[in-house]
């Protein structure tokens, strides 16, 4: 039978990234739990992601259409070491437990009560191990009457009401992206340095509950407190505004533009400096937000008779000139070929072991050190690595492997 000793993580040369020793332990799949811990290796962590014997995170199968890899996989995992075990056997258990022992956090996207079952819950670990942070991401929190149901992105968007405020007037809509999964990502990323922090000035770990539910209903403050204290359904307003006019997309010749004017002093500017509107900047009927947005429709239709005088790049062009807040309405491929992105320098290149695949740098740029885009690992790529450092012999990893017990 393998014996386990209690890992640690290999020393490297410093790099400079504001989490160079940190080491992450995380049992995860889909996107919630993934999105925080990729952050975390672009930090400067090392990630170790646990997957399943033979499948793997789910999230390698939803599609191939990255060189045969799925999108949301090399999305969300680069920079991360892959182990597969089966922690239904003792042997791949205890080996997890020993990766746990020797690292920094722990994160965990199990149903409620299974991390328990297996022996890895927060109080079991940290009764060991008390400087750990622990991290138990669920769908909708560890108790209540919906703690166990099924909580894919689309459902919690749905559950919170995210989907009653977003799409047009007459069909509600999920968010184009999973918002509910990379919210509660992120809220999990910040408490995660936040307990780090914690640690380092008091020794003491901590037990994180995280939930997508609570993650959206924070994203949603405004739409609730407009229900709670002026009893109003926030309306589905397509790419408009509830509460600000004008406020959308306006034709022009040849497509639209989005026009967002947020104070009176941005009207009088649109009308006076971009249409040479003088009469309609200093029209009363228009004069604050709050009439603007009593007559939407008049409104709508007087800058959209203006817009329609000029080409999309032209009239673009004026609005930013005159400060008057403007986008033009693109696509994933205006996305691609943003000047903004080539500009700035954000593409990179990133390793999978179908060859290398373009990659934009993360959001957080700090002007010492570029974020580390590590390469996405293959299934269970660095299973026998990870097992070496934890005492095994080659043989000793052969006779787990020969029995089905990691990958």
């Amino acid at each position: 039978m393998a014996t386990f000793t209690e890992f640690h993580s290999e020393a490297t040369e410093p790099t400079g990234l504001p989490l160079d020793g940190v080491t992450v332990v995380s049992l995860e799949q889909a996107v919630a739990a993934p999105i925080a811990s990729r952050h975390l290796a672009d930090l400067g962590a090392r990630v170790i992601k646990v997957e399943r014997i033979g499948e793997g995170d789910f999230a390698r199968n939803y599609d191939t259409a990255v060189h045969g890899l799925a999108s949301h996989f090399v999305w969300l995992n680069r920079g991360k070491e892959s182990i597969c075990v089966d922690l239904k056997a003792s042997e791949g258990l205890e080996a997890i437990r020993s990766l746990v022992a020797g690292a920094d956090v722990f994160i965990q996207n199990f149903a409620p009560g299974a991390a328990e079952r297996l022996g890895l819950g927060a109080d079991e670990l940290r009764a060991d191990h008390p400087g750990l942070v622990v991290v138990n991401m669920t769908g909708y929190g560890t108790s209540g009457p919906f703690k166990d149901r099924k909580a894919y992105d689309m459902l919690v968007q749905a559950e919170t009401g995210l989907c009653s405020i977003t799409g047009t007037p007459d069909t509600a809509t999920k968010t184009g992206v999973p918002a509910s999964d990379i919210a509660a990502g992120l809220y999990a990323l910040t408490a995660i340095q936040a307990a780090l922090f914690r640690r380092e000035r008091t020794g003491v770990g901590a037990t994180i509950d995280l939930s997508m539910f609570d993650a959206t209903v924070e994203w949603l403050g405004h739409s609730m407190y407009m229900q709670m204290y002026q009893d109003v359904q926030i309306k589905r307003m397509g790419l408009s505004h509830a509460s600000i006019a004008p406020y959308d997309a306006y034709p022009t010749q040849d497509g639209k533009i989005l026009i967002g004017v947020q104070n009176d002093r941005g009207w009088r500017t649109l009308m006076s400096e971009v249409f040479a509107r003088d009469d309609l900047a200093a029209n009363p009927r228009y004069a604050t937000n709050v009439l603007r947005v009593q007559h939407r429709a008049e409104v709508d239709a007087l800058v959209a008779e203006e817009t329609r005088r000029f080409f999309t790049a032209d009239l673009d062009a004026l609005l930013a000139k005159a400060g008057v807040p403007a986008a033009q309405l693109n696509d994933m491929k205006g996305l691609i070929a943003h000047p903004q992105l080539e500009a700035r320098d954000r593409w990179r290149e990133v390793g999978t072991e179908a060859g290398p695949i373009r990659a934009v740098l993360p959001p957080m740029t700090f002007r010492d050190v570029e974020m580390r885009m590590g390469p996405v690992p293959a299934l269970g790529e660095q299973t026998d690595r990870i097992l070496g450092e934890l005492g095994l012999t080659e043989a000793q990893v052969a006779g787990l492997r020969a029995a089905g017990i990691v990958q």
